[in-house]
């Protein structure tokens, strides 16, 4: 039986034809890809495809750690650009203090602005006691001495039983033939006609003053007004100079505890003197023990004050006055500064003066 012819359906090129006709005869071939094997997938390609499949299975959480790192390398590459500070030496300090104190200008120290503006203002009071007045007393002295058996205190034994709790005499003395003050204290010029603010007691128990002012004039004064309840006495100088400053009074509504005033005077007859100081306290009240009367509404301050600053100015750091220095507090019975002064506030001073000064 005849066999049926089997074809293939891959169609065969003349190419191929020629190239099996060449190696039935034996002649050399080239290489034809056609008749190479068929060979599977290259290992960059599995690799490859193996790498697509892992990111697309992690893909957050790659790119979670990739932003990380990023992030970690910039401030790493931050910080190692970044100078390091320089290590400062005791030389590049001093250096730098010199250089400050050189190009900054200095302001004048509030103390000495203060007293630089009051001093023209402030005067020294000088209170004597008449020969025919201090007989006088020295008989009622007497006459009550002996009419009464009860034993006095030291202070009330003296005649001036409301002698001032600050003043004093002079430490140096004039003139052979000039009379000595028996009580020196302070005042402050108030207007331009010559009237001065101070202490009511300086000037109790004596009948004649004497101001004594910056320039180093001198004139009589007359007593024109008081005020018993804040310890306030307003004297009339009867010449004044030609150049005479008065003082500028100043509110104290906004004074404060630890605001910085000044305080100018005739301590111990020397001066005029100058201390510096806070407010310590307002509204304080203060009992003197010599003239009896209770003073309230008082500044209470830390500038050091001896006898002859009384009825002196307390001053602000403008060199205006806030008040009227009229005591000290010292438990012993020493009589000099112990850290406390009492000043009235110059608002007191109207009825004083008979009309408000502010």
């Amino acid at each position: 039986m005849k066999r049926k012819a089997l074809y293939t359906r891959a169609t065969r090129s003349r190419g191929a034809t020629a190239s099996a006709a060449a190696r039935n005869r034996g002649a050399p071939q080239s290489p034809d890809p056609a008749d190479e094997f068929e060979l599977g997938p290259s290992l960059p390609s599995i690799a490859w495809a193996i790498t697509k499949r892992y990111f697309a299975r992690h893909e957050r959480a790659l790119l979670v750690t990739a932003s990380v790192l990023i992030s970690l390398g910039l401030i790493a590459g931050y910080e190692l650009a970044r100078s390091k500070p320089r290590v400062l030496t005791q030389t590049d300090i001093n250096a730098a203090v010199q250089y400050t104190l050189s190009n900054t200008p200095r302001a004048p120290v509030d103390s000495a602005r203060a007293a630089a503006i009051i001093s023209p203002s402030a005067v020294e009071v000088e209170s004597f006691l008449s020969p025919e007045h201090a007989a006088a007393i020295a008989a009622a002295a007497e006459a009550a001495k002996a009419t009464t058996k009860e034993r006095k205190a030291p202070h009330a034994a003296r005649p001036d039983a409301a002698a001032p709790a600050l003043p004093d005499k002079p430490l140096s003395a004039g003139a052979a033939d000039e009379p000595q003050p028996d009580a020196i204290g302070s005042g402050v010029v108030v207007n331009e006609s010559g009237a001065i603010l101070t202490a009511l007691h300086l000037i109790t128990g004596t009948d004649r003053w004497v101001i004594v002012f910056a320039d180093g004039s001198k004139s009589d004064a007359t007593l024109i007004g008081s005020q018993p309840e804040n310890d306030l006495a307003v004297l009339q100088a009867k010449t004044v100079p030609d150049e005479l400053q008065p003082a500028i009074l100043a509110s104290t509504a906004g004074l404060v505890p630890g605001d910085q005033v000044v305080a100018t005077g005739f301590p111990f007859g020397i001066g005029p003197s100058v201390t510096a100081g806070v407010v310590s306290g307002l509204r304080r009240e203060f009992d003197d023990p010599k003239s009896h009367r209770k003073l309230t509404n008082l500044i209470q301050f830390d500038a050091a004050v001896n006898p002859g600053n009384s009825g002196g100015p307390l001053v602000d750091r403008d060199g205006e006055v806030l008040g009227i220095v009229i005591a000290i507090l010292n438990p012993s019975d020493a009589g000099v500064f112990a850290g406390i002064g009492f000043a009235v506030p110059i608002e007191n001073a109207a009825s004083a003066l008979g009309e408000n000064p502010l």
